[in-house]
């Protein structure tokens, strides 16, 4: 049973109350730029044992009658084509997403705010579908000089020439389907259009992390730069807060750099900036919901060890350079782990040199060990996991769970259809045969139903994974790493 380090219903109660209290503050309107992961915060989850990876969602439930949602989308990301790497959809299909998932739990989304707009074509029909649907469209411009032209951009030329979102809750929060997406730039913008109109808002960011209240090299703050190895950011001691209040608090490097500059624009807007520096900016109250610190630090170095792993197979995919992977060794080394910290990763490896095949190893939630290897049947993930499914169900592994008659259809539709470069059954197709079988084999459905319990569950594999069980893994909620090599055809046997 997984130890809980988080009071999650704390933090539902304690972050919401704390935003209405930044509302008030500002007389009752409030552009809140919220960062992160909305609906699936698996990091948050993975290190703060306890945090329920929607509950920023649930937190904004809270809210929901005092708040409407505004999204945010880069109109040369629309351009581009922009994907979502840990989704696989391109941005503007996210927004979609997004509006239909906010929509169908109750969350009011008022408008799309497409951002540096410049007459983009992809765009325009973007726009144009969203207008179809019911959905309010606002255009932002780029602005020339931005963001060190303080005058022009506070003027009637700058912030003044984009588009004014007509907003009537307390509550604006503006969100993203990524990063530079222009939420900042959206809620200055309408802080200058809202003053000018007279009427009083503020601005305050919401992210989750650097946890702002714990030390710099806490293994949660080492495990959010492990996170981010691929852009090269730093948590950094905030000095304006330190010079403001004597007091050392944790911040991001891109915020500290920005801060100057932030501060002027809103001295140019409001007449005063209402902060002293970055962290006072924040609204995250994550830091004071942690109950077992010794909990959440080894939850947290445990992160570190995988996000090497993640960091290493980009690498080798091409997506980053060494600097990252250097970086990421640095982290581990912080944290006093290293990658013989995991477990699975020796029984992996010995499994795949014992079988010439590839091979996976899971670690239970009782600390046993259960290994798969690829076969003629099944790929290494999917007998890694019925294995797994096996052993918690009380089945001897002699066993068979998987009718013939069930998985044969499926392997000749892959090799006569479809042409497959290898006809075993992935993960995917692995767990669909077996929820045939359990319509007759009790075992089976038995089986099946200790399924849930893999949740948490650590998985290593000597290669590289395949899109189909990468999916399944993440459904599943089982915490897995690869070996930075790529598949290649080797020896398989038969048995598993």
């Amino acid at each position: 049973m997984q130890k809980i380090g988080f009071d999650n219903d704390k933090y539902l109660k304690t972050q919401s109350k704390h935003i209405e209290d930044r509302i008030e503050k500002f007389h009752g309107k409030l552009y809140l730029e919220l960062g992160g992961k909305l609906f699936d915060d698996y990091h948050a989850s993975r290190v703060l044992p306890g945090f329920q990876p929607d509950s920023k969602i649930k937190m904004l439930l809270h809210l929901a009658d005092r708040s409407e949602i505004v999204i945010a989308i880069n109109a040369c990301d629309i351009e581009k084509n922009k994907v979502r790497s840990d989704i696989g959809i391109a941005y503007d299909q996210d927004v979609i997403r997004l509006i239909n998932a906010f929509s169908n739990m109750g969350l009011y989304v008022s408008s799309v705010v497409m951002t540096q707009y410049s007459g983009q074509f992809a765009a325009d029909v973007f726009k144009k579908k969203l207008t179809n649907l019911g959905i309010n469209v606002y255009l932002h411009y780029p602005i020339v000089g931005y963001p060190n032209n303080i005058d022009f951009i506070v003027s009637d030329d700058g912030y003044g020439r984009n588009e004014y979102v007509k907003t009537t809750k307390p509550l604006v929060i503006v969100t993203a389907p990524g990063p530079g997406s222009g939420k900042l730039a959206t809620c200055l913008s309408q802080l200058y259009h809202e003053h000018k109109r007279g009427i009083l808002a503020g601005y305050a960011k919401f992210e989750t992390f650097p946890i702002w209240n714990l030390p710099l090299k806490h293994p949660i703050n080492l495990a959010y730069e492990a996170a981010t190895a691929d852009l090269n950011d730093l948590n950094m001691i905030d000095p304006f807060h330190l010079e403001a209040y004597g007091e050392m608090t944790v911040n991001y490097n891109r915020d500290v750099e920005a801060f100057p500059l932030l501060r002027a624009i809103l001295e140019q807007i409001l007449g005063k900036s209402p902060y002293n520096s970055p962290t006072d900016m924040g609204v995250n109250m994550a830091g004071y919901c942690i109950i077992d610190d010794e909990v959440v630090q080894e939850a947290a170095k445990k992160e570190i060890v995988r996000r090497y792993y993640k960091v290493s197979c980009d690498k080798a995919m091409g997506l980053v350079g060494e600097s990252a992977v250097i970086k990421a060794e640095s982290i581990m080394k912080q944290a006093g782990v290293s990658s013989d910290s995991r477990p699975v990763v020796k029984a992996a490896l010995d499994k795949s040199k014992m079988a010439n095949a590839h091979a996976v190893a899971i670690e239970l939630q009782d600390g046993k060990i259960v290994t798969g290897k690829t076969t003629e049947l099944l790929g290494s993930v999917s007998a890694a996991l019925l294995n797994a499914m096996k052993i918690m169900a009380g089945i001897p592994d002699e066993v068979p769970l998987l009718a013939q008659s069930v998985i044969e259809p499926i392997i000749k539709l892959k090799r006569e259809i479809f042409n497959a470069a290898s006809s075993h059954l992935d993960s995917n197709e692995m767990l669909i045969a077996l929820s045939s079988c359990a319509v007759m084999n009790p075992q089976a459905a038995l089986a099946l139903r200790k399924i849930i319990n893999l949740k948490g569950t650590e998985l290593h594999s000597s290669v590289m994974l395949c899109e189909e069980d990468e999916q399944v893994l993440k459904k599943l909620g089982v915490n897995y790493t690869c070996e930075p090599i790529y598949r290649t055809k080797i020896h398989i046997n038969n048995s598993i």
